[in-house]
C-alpha cells in the first residue's frame, strides 16, 4: 500500500519506538500516583519527564500545566467547556475542524455562548485584522487551528497572538496537524493554550493528546473522580495536572508518546524539508492533468505537506475508492471534518480528496500518485 493519509495518522509508526514502549510498561507495570511503593514512584517519575520533554518541545516553561488527554478532541472539549461561562463570545474560524466547531456549536445551542468565525483568504490563511474586526467586549476566547488539515496552510500565529494580546483575550492553537511536522514557541508567540495530539506527525500512538497551558488559562474541570491526591475531598482537586486528568491515565501511550517524540525531535526539521519538496512534486503532477482542480496550491510558504484537489465528473469518493481499489493508494476523500472549509471552497457536495505526506514518503511513491491520478482525470 502506498499510504498517503498522514493527516488522519501517521504510517507506518517508527516501530521501535513502541516497542521500547512496550518493554518499559510492562517492567514498571504499577499505575502512575497510586501508591508510595517504588513502581508506583518510578511510574509516576516517568509520565512527570514527558512532561517536562513536551513543554520544552513547544517551548512553554510550565511542566505541571501539561495535561494528558485522550486524543485532541478530547482537549478542546476540556478546555472549551471548561473556560466559557453563560454570556461569553468566542472567536474561532471557518478553517476549523468539527473538534472545536461542534463543542461551539453544542454550547451556543444550549444558549451558553455566541461565537463568530472569520473567513480564510483565497490562499488559505486567516488574516490578523479580520480576528481584530471579529473581538467583541464579550469575547473571552480566540481558538484558531494551527494548520489547516484540509489545506495544509500555517496560519500566521506570532501577528494574531499580538492582536488578541493587545485586545487582552487569550489565544489557543488547536496543533493536531502541527504539532511534530514545524516548531512551535508558545512562550515567543505569545499562545496561551496549546491543543495537540499524539498519533498524527508526533509519530505516537493513537489514545494520547493533551494540552499545554499558560497561567492565564484555568479551565474548570468537567470530570471528576480519582486523582491519586487530596483523596480526602469529595470535590475534584484543583492542582494542576490532576485538575484535568481524571481516573488512571494512559501510562502506554504516554511511554509511546515520549519514545516517539525523542525520535521526532532529532529528524523533524530534515523530514519537513523533504516532505514539501516531495509536496511540490506533487502539486506540480497534478496541476499539469486535464480536469483536476487544486486548492490553496499556488504558494507552498508557510504550509504542510498536505493538498488537496477534485476531478472533474467524479465525486471524491469516487476517486478515493478507485486510488485504492486499481492502485493501492490510500487517501482521504469527503470533507475531513471541516465542512465549513468544504462550504466556502464550492466542494460540499461531492468532496475533495487530500494527499498528506509523512516522514517515511518516497518520490516513487509521489510518481506513482501522479500517475494513478492521471489515469483517472485523462
Amino acid at each position: 500500500m502506498i499510504y498517503l493519509d498522514n493527516a488522519a495518522t501517521s504510517f507506518p509508526k517508527p516501530a521501535e519506538c513502541l516497542r521500547n514502549a512496550l518493554d518499559r510498561y510492562l517492567r514498571i507495570g504499577a499505575s502512575p500516583g497510586r501508591g508510595g511503593y517504588d513502581r508506583a514512584v518510578e511510574a509516576e517519575l516517568a509520565v512527570s519527564t514527558v512532561r517536562k520533554k513536551l513543554c520544552r518541545f513547544f517551548g512553554a516553561d510550565e511542566a505541571h500545566r501539561v495535561c494528558f488527554t485522550y486524543n485532541a478532541t478530547d482537549a478542546l472539549n476540556l478546555l472549551i467547556q471548561g473556560l466559557l461561562r453563560l454570556g461569553d463570545h468566542v472567536v474561532s474560524s471557518r478553517l476549523e475542524h468539527n473538534s472545536v466547531l461542534r463543542p461551539l456549536h453544542h454550547l451556543q445551542r444550549q444558549g451558553r455562548i455566541s461565537f463568530d468565525l472569520v473567513p480564510f483568504n483565497p490562499d488559505g490563511f486567516i488574516d490578523s485584522d479580520r480576528v481584530s474586526a471579529a473581538i467583541k467586549p464579550a469575547t473571552k476566547l480566540v481558538i484558531l487551528t494551527h494548520a489547516s488539515n484540509v489545506l495544509g496552510t500555517v496560519q500566521p500565529v506570532k501577528e494574531i497572538a499580538a492582536v488578541c494580546r493587545s485586545r487582552g483575550v487569550p489565544l489557543v492553537l488547536d496543533a493536531s496537524q502541527s504539532a511534530g511536522a514545524i516548531p512551535i514557541r508558545v512562550i515567543d508567540w505569545g499562545v496561551q493554550g496549546l491543543v495537540f495530539t499524539g498519533h498524527k506527525s508526533l509519530l505516537g500512538p493513537t489514545g494520547i493528546g493533551g494540552l499545554v497551558l499558560a497561567p492565564e488559562l484555568d479551565p474548570e474541570p468537567s470530570r471528576f473522580g480519582g486523582t491519586g491526591v487530596d483523596s480526602r475531598s469529595p470535590y475534584h482537586t484543583m492542582e494542576y495536572p490532576y485538575r484535568l486528568e481524571a481516573g488512571t491515565i494512559n501510562l502506554l501511550g504516554i511511554l509511546g508518546l515520549e519514545a516517539s517524540l525523542d525520535y521526532v525531535d532529532q529528524s523533524y526539521a530534515a523530514s519537513y524539508a523533504r516532505e514539501m519538496s516531495l509536496l511540490r512534486k506533487l502539486r506540480d503532477g497534478l496541476g499539469a492533468l486535464p480536469r483536476l482542480r487544486l486548492y490553496c496550491a499556488n504558494l507552498l510558504d508557510h504550509h504542510l505537506p498536505v493538498l488537496t484537489c477534485t476531478v472533474e465528473n467524479h465525486t471524491a469518493d469516487d476517486v478515493g475508492a478507485i486510488l485504492d481499489g486499481d492502485f493501492d493508494i490510500a487517501v482521504r476523500a469527503g470533507l475531513h471534518c471541516a465542512p465549513l472549509v468544504h462550504q466556502d471552497l464550492g466542494t460540499l457536495e461531492k468532496g475533495a480528496v487530500r494527499f498528506s505526506l509523512g516522514p517515511f514518503t518516497t518520490e516513487a511513491e509521489i510518481d506513482a500518485a501522479v500517475e494513478a491520478m492521471a489515469t483517472i482525470a485523462g
